[in-house]
């Protein structure tokens, strides 16, 4: 995943100036970057980055609305109903009016949506290794470290 610079007339090149002075571009084009290396990742796997994270909040924390889904997985809602609507086809997952409230649906994960979980998350750590392997993994551990401050509630406040 090596960035491509290309150099102003110059002979300079200027994308490195603006990521230093400018740190909301930088994240944004790294963010960026490493989504569409989780697409990537995710074509080959047959498992979409949003079906994988659906599948892995509902193993750990059990039935969950979609509105929850959506909600915690930071997924807008009507990507959201698509990505449920495949998993249910694809048996990994399935619906049921919500006991609680009958208003939404309680989406739990099947037997199934367990195996493939767990054969997509086997590829992860090689993923990741290939993904930030510019890092080292003290670096890694810090950029998790700041990414998880940044991502606290209210701490991206857009104004």
């Amino acid at each position: 995943m090596a960035p491509t610079t290309r150099t102003t007339d110059r002979g300079t090149a200027y994308f490195p100036q603006l990521a230093a002075e400018r740190l909301d571009i930088a994240l944004c084009r790294a963010s960026a970057a490493v989504a569409r290396a989780a697409d990537v990742h995710a074509t080959k796997e047959g498992l979409g980055v949003g079906q994988h994270l659906v599948l892995q909040m509902l193993d750990a924390v059990g039935p969950c609305s979609q509105q929850t889904l959506s909600e915690e997985l930071r997924i807008d809602r009507s990507v959201m109903v698509g990505i449920c609507d495949d998993l249910e086809k694809a048996g990994h997952v399935q619906r049921e009016r919500n006991p609680r409230d009958r208003r939404s649906y309680a989406v739990t994960i099947t037997d199934a949506g367990r195996r493939r979980l767990t054969q997509a998350q086997a590829s992860i750590p090689a993923f990741l290794d290939d993904t930030f392997q510019a890092l080292t993994p003290g670096e890694r551990g810090q950029l998790s470290t700041i990414l998880a401050k940044l991502l606290q509630a209210g701490a991206v406040n857009p104004r």
